[in-house]
């Protein structure tokens, strides 16, 4: 069969200059290029943005304007197309009624399956869903979860009632409902909660029933008793908000939090699904096995009626463990899953679709997996290509590109000095290729043999979030640590968590958006944009609110954004670049002004690269180059943060850290999205904030990194209910010898 390609010509997408390409169809085809470069612009901006349009495009126009508007990609020619389904690391989010069960559909299956052959009968598949009014438990209709009285908050165990160990002011010492507790006769008013029996603590928790007693002024009256936790929920949960003024919703929900469902345990399921069983098994207890167990379950199922059913379920599950996801439950809620979980989860329900001569389109799937997993990964990859798929990946990972039929690496570097094909064709002609990738390919970092000595320690104590096996470790401070193990560990557990609930100062760099406002940006964010309209004033003796879109300087049609929302009622708003400013964001009087022969406008569509040459302030300068430091030399100055990567926003969260002294840092993955040859980059700046006398603790699975860590906490040995411990603690060189160790394998290759 002849071989077809996707076929572009022409493509100016961003930073794209002019190219041109011809990528096969039904193969793997992985873009590489530093961070910056244009891969992106290609594969999302162009390929996927343009198949999504057209397909579209296909609906009526009812549905049409219903769906997002994509607007045609800047390109001469974008041929031979198919459908293309983006598989990105978002986060799949939800509400607690989505779990990983839902998402995938299996939980579907596992429903027909119980409502066939679980004994005793109780009704048909819907029966078994925890969203339907049939199967959901009445008392927390199917959340699993109750709004209850956080006791640690409410009640002060080290005290007597005397001494005031109600905590809630409405029930504090010398109110009435005080009273209604030590007048009882009841309670031990001076014995400290502590010291109460179980019975005693009962009593004053859900007690019931009457006393008399005389109150301060001898008058006899006969009053009620009620526990503290009935009366609180009665007065307080039971009771409807509107009833409530907003200064007493506020002061009890204080005390609340959220707790599991008293009457389910937390299944989600009424009674009587729950009393459904297959194998001495009920639904809810499947679904909160962990996926690598639940296999082995069903396969033991022997029912002819089932098979069909059982082989579905047994497939679903078993795609589950090979890409490495086997820790986790059909009952996890997908809101705690992170990118690369999410990621790999819509690759498994893809993998179960018929569909063929898809277009699959990858952003760095191998995030958060750790070498022993990526082997995973790439079989999954194949599995769908040898569907008849074609399979795009944006990808930094050498043993990801080592499986392409085809790369095409994008640079030379970044920004306005990349957007060029500078090599296409197999891995082993990227290997002798004269490119930025093709050369560090076969850079190989050593093991740190000098590590740096700790100035003290932080401690952890008695972990046990999670999978987490009740763990007590000191952190050394004053050097690097990585993090490590397998996903589904503990490392987030452990350190998210934990170290950082027991230590608040420290410094979180994650991968959070840092701003999702289109009127941030990079110069904003850093503080330079004060710099910048201070050096314009002064240049043209006017004010430096003038040289703000957010102020007076702002275009008057479009306020500052640059474009104009025209809101069509029940139809998508459209955007559309202003006419007066042209996008420029400025009013015309302030276009007129300059900065050594640049307008403001210009300045912001500087990258930093170029910024660092034209300002010669010493306080902007700075700034730049930490920006510079990190990576984001690529980035303009007046991009909206709302569009940077997670590991931009992690990049530039650093950027601003860089000058700092004593402090803790907690970088989580910060080499995602980062080149091959911006690791070593990365290195030398968190070597500068320790060398600075700050502490960094990096999770991470790069290999690099691992390397150059002065000390090394491996958790494991596996995921789930296989992980949650330390595995070994040590330097770089003693974990090569550390038994049950993964991590200490991989350091070796």
């Amino acid at each position: 069969m002849q071989q077809e390609y996707i076929r572009i010509r022409g493509a100016r997408e961003n930073n794209l200059k002019n190219v041109s390409l011809d990528i096969p169809k039904r193969q793997i085809t992985i873009f590489t290029g530093v961070s910056g470069s244009g891969k992106s612009s290609i594969v999302f901006d162009t390929i996927g943005a343009e198949a999504q349009r057209q397909l579209n495009e296909t609906f009526s126009m009812f549905i049409r304007n219903r769906l997002p508007r994509i607007s045609q990609p800047e390109a001469d020619v974008i041929e031979h197309l198919s459908t293309a389904i983006v598989i990105d690391q978002k986060r799949l989010g939800g509400n607690s009624r989505s779990t990983m069960g839902t998402i995938t559909d299996i939980y579907a299956v596992l429903r027909l399956l119980f409502s066939r052959i679980g004994q005793p009968f109780v009704g048909y598949s819907n029966t078994f869903s925890f969203n339907d009014p049939s199967g959901m438990c009445p008392e927390c209709m199917g959340v699993g979860q109750k709004i209850e009285v956080d006791l640690d908050r409410f009640l002060d165990r080290s005290k007597s009632l005397n001494e005031g160990a109600i905590l809630f002011p409405t029930f504090g010492v010398g109110t009435w409902y005080w009273k209604s507790y030590v007048y009882s006769g009841l309670l031990d008013n001076d014995k400290k909660l502590e010291d109460y029996t179980e019975d005693e603590w009962q009593t004053l928790l859900y007690g019931k029933g009457t006393f008399e007693t005389a109150l301060d002024n001898n008058v006899p009256i006969t009053a009620k008793f009620e526990g503290l936790i009935d009366k609180f929920n009665r007065l307080y949960i039971q009771k409807d908000a509107a009833e409530m003024s907003e200064r007493t919703r506020k002061n009890a929900e204080q005390f609340l939090k959220m707790g599991t469902c008293p009457a389910c345990k937390g299944a989600r399921l009424n009674a009587a699904v729950l009393g459904c069983r297959i194998n001495g098994l009920n639904i809810a207890e499947m679904s909160a096995m962990e996926v690598s167990a639940l296999v082995g379950i069903v396969e033991k199922i022997q029912d002819p009626i089932a098979a069909p059913m059982i082989a579905s379920l047994a497939m679903r599950l078993q795609h589950l463990v090979d890409i490495g996801l086997g820790y986790l439950s059909l009952d996890r809620e997908t809101a705690t899953l992170s990118g690369g979980e999410s990621q790999r989860i819509k690759m498994v329900k893809h993998l179960n679709s018929s569909l063929v001569d898809i277009i699959y389109i990858f952003d760095e799937p191998s995030i958060g997996l750790h070498p022993r997993d990526v082997h995973r990964l790439n079989e999954l990859l194949v599995k769908l290509r040898d569907k008849g798929n074609t399979i795009l990946v944006v990808e930094h990972d050498p043993d990801v590109i080592r499986i392409a039929d085809h790369i095409v690496d994008i640079g030379p570097k970044a920004g306005s000095n990349g957007g060029e094909v500078v090599y296409q064709g197999s891995y082993d002609g990227l290997l002798q290729a004269d490119t930025l990738t093709g050369r560090f390919l076969h850079k190989k970092t050593t093991l740190k043999d000098k590590v740096r000595q700790p100035t003290g320690a932080l401690s952890i104590r008695n972990a046990h979030i999670h999978n987490l096996r009740n763990i007590s470790i000191d952190i050394p401070t004053g050097v690097l640590t990585a993090v490590t193990g397998v996903a589904g560990s503990g490392k987030s557990s452990l350190i998210n968590k934990v170290f950082l609930s027991q230590h608040p100062e420290a410094v979180v760099i994650d991968q959070s958006a840092v701003g999702a406002s289109i009127r941030s940006n990079p110069a904003t964010y850093t503080g330079i944009m004060d710099d910048i309209r201070q050096l314009f004033g002064k240049a043209n003796k006017v004010s430096a609110s003038l040289f703000s879109f957010n102020s007076k300087g702002a275009c008057p049609g479009c306020q500052g954004l640059g474009f104009i929302f025209t809101d069509l009622a029940f139809l998508e708003p459209i955007r559309t670049i202003c006419e007066i400013c042209n996008g420029k964001r400025f009013s015309e009087e302030v276009l007129q002004y300059t900065l050594h022969g640049k307008t403001i406008t210009d300045v912001l569509e500087m990258t930093v690269e170029q910024a660092l040459d034209f300002f010669q302030r010493k306080e902007v300068k700075n700034k730049l180059k930490a920006m510079y430091d990190v990576g984001l030399d690529y980035l303009t100055l007046g991009q909206p943060l709302s569009t940077l990567s997670g590991g931009e926003c992690q990049r530039i969260k650093l950027a601003g850290e860089l000058h700092k002294s004593g402090s803790i840092y907690v970088m989580d993955e910060p080499t995602t999205g980062l080149h091959l040859s911006d690791t070593g980059h990365l290195l030398e700046i968190i070597d500068r904030l320790v060398d600075l006398g700050n502490t960094v603790v990096v999770i991470e699975h790069n290999t690099d990194v691992i390397r150059h860590a002065d000390w090394i906490i491996d958790l494991g040995p596996g995921g789930g209910k296989d992980g949650g411990r330390i595995v070994f603690e040590g330097t770089p060189q003693e974990i090569l010898n550390a038994e049950g160790s993964l991590t200490g394998k991989y350091l070796l290759i």
